[in-house]
C-alpha cells in the first residue's frame, strides 16, 4: 500500500504535466499563427500609427486648447479659462510606455458560434494581436478573466512569454456542468472589480458580448472616468437574424434553459429580428452614453480589417475630437 500511493501520485502529476504542456503548445501554435497571419500583415498597415492606436499618460505640458465634450475636467486650466472666459484644457506629451488591461468576459455565451469560429476564438485572436503589438514596444499588459466569477487576475507585464501566459489563462475554464448552472453573466461585478484593481490610468479593453444582467452601464461609466476604455463587443450573425431551419431546439447558454421554436414561422423570425434590432440599438446607445470607443467583432469578421478599422477610429477621434466612436464589422 505504501508503494501504491506514490505511484498513483506520480502518475497524476505526470498526467497533469502532460496536459499543461499540451495546452501550452496549443497556445504557442495559436500565437505563432497570429504572428504570421495577422501581425505581419498589420506591420505594413500600422507603421507610424503607434501613438494614435493607444494613448499613454504624460506629465509634460505640451499645449493648451479649447475644452471639448470628451475631455477630462481635471485637465482644465482654470487660470486661462478665467482670463479668456472660455474653458481651456492642458494637453500633455504622452509617454511611449503605457499599461493596458484586458477585462475578459469568458462566460458560457462566448462559446457560441454559428460558423467556423466561436466568439471565444475571436476574443482570443483580438487579445493576442493587441497584446503582442503592445508588448513588442515595451508596454505592459494585464488581464482580468471572468468565467463563473473572476477566475484570474494577471498583473501587467511585458514580453512574449507573458502574452502566452495571458492566452493560456483564456483557454482555462470551469467545467461545463458548473458553467451551465451559473445563471446570467454579472458584468457589473467584473467592472466594479476592475475599477478597484486598476489604480493607475491605463487603456482598458472590455471584451464581452454584453449578454449580461442589467446594471453594467454605471460601473463602466465609473471606469471611463479614470481610464481610456474601449468596448470590444463580440457577436454572431445568428444572434441578429434566424434562418428558416424548421423546428429547432434553442438553449440559453447562460442559464441552460432550453425550448423548441418553429423557425419556419415567418412571424416568429420577424419578431426575433425586431427584438434583436431593439437590443442592438439599446446597447449602442448605452455604450455611447458612457463615452467609450466601441469595436464590434463578428465571428465571420476578418481580424486584420477589424484592427485596421480600430486604428482608423482612434486616429479619427484624436484628429476630430469625437467624444466616442463605434466601429462596426464590415
Amino acid at each position: 500500500m505504501k508503494s501504491w500511493w506514490p505511484k498513483r501520485g506520480k502518475a497524476a502529476n505526470d498526467e497533469a504535466l502532460a496536459a499543461a504542456e499540451a495546452a501550452a503548445s496549443g497556445v504557442e501554435r495559436a500565437l505563432r499563427r497570429l504572428e504570421w497571419t495577422v501581425i505581419r500583415r498589420l506591420d505594413g498597415l500600422l507603421q507610424g500609427d503607434y501613438r494614435t492606436l493607444m494613448r499613454g499618460a504624460g506629465l509634460d505640458l505640451a499645449d493648451l486648447r479649447e475644452y471639448q465634450h470628451h475631455d477630462d475636467v481635471r485637465h482644465i486650466d482654470w487660470n486661462v479659462t478665467a482670463r479668456l472666459q472660455t474653458p481651456y484644457v492642458r494637453v500633455f506629451t504622452e509617454d511611449r510606455e503605457m499599461a493596458a488591461w484586458f477585462v475578459l468576459d469568458l462566460s458560457r455565451s462566448v462559446d457560441f458560434g454559428s460558423g467556423v469560429r466561436a466568439k471565444r476564438e475571436i476574443s482570443a485572436g483580438f487579445v493576442g494581436v493587441i497584446a503582442r503589438l503592445l508588448t513588442r514596444h515595451g508596454n505592459r499588459v494585464g488581464a482580468m478573466v471572468y468565467g463563473n466569477d473572476i477566475e484570474a487576475v494577471i498583473p501587467p507585464r511585458t514580453g512574449r512569454r507573458h502574452v502566452l501566459h495571458l492566452l493560456h489563462a483564456m483557454e482555462r475554464r470551469a467545467p461545463k456542468a458548473e458553467v451551465a448552472q451559473q445563471g446570467m453573466t454579472r458584468l457589473a461585478d467584473l467592472l466594479k472589480s476592475a475599477a478597484v484593481l486598476m489604480p493607475r490610468r491605463s487603456t482598458v479593453f472590455v471584451v464581452s458580448d454584453f449578454l449580461s444582467e442589467p446594471g453594467w452601464e454605471r460601473p463602466l461609466g465609473h471606469l471611463v472616468q479614470r481610464h481610456d476604455v474601449v468596448a470590444v463587443r463580440l457577436f454572431d450573425p445568428l444572434e441578429l437574424e434566424l434562418p428558416d431551419l424548421g423546428l429547432v431546439p434553442l438553449r440559453d447558454a447562460e442559464t441552460g434553459e432550453q425550448l423548441w421554436v418553429d423557425t419556419h414561422d415567418a412571424g416568429f423570425r420577424k419578431r426575433f429580428a425586431r427584438l434583436a434590432t431593439e437590443r442592438e440599438v439599446a446597447l449602442r446607445e448605452s455604450l455611447a452614453k458612457v463615452g467609450v470607443d466601441t469595436v464590434e467583432l463578428s465571428t465571420d469578421d476578418d481580424l486584420v480589417e477589424a484592427i485596421v478599422r480600430f486604428a482608423d477610429m482612434r486616429k479619427r477621434r484624436v484628429r476630430t475630437g469625437l467624444a466616442n466612436s463605434t466601429v462596426v464589422a464590415a
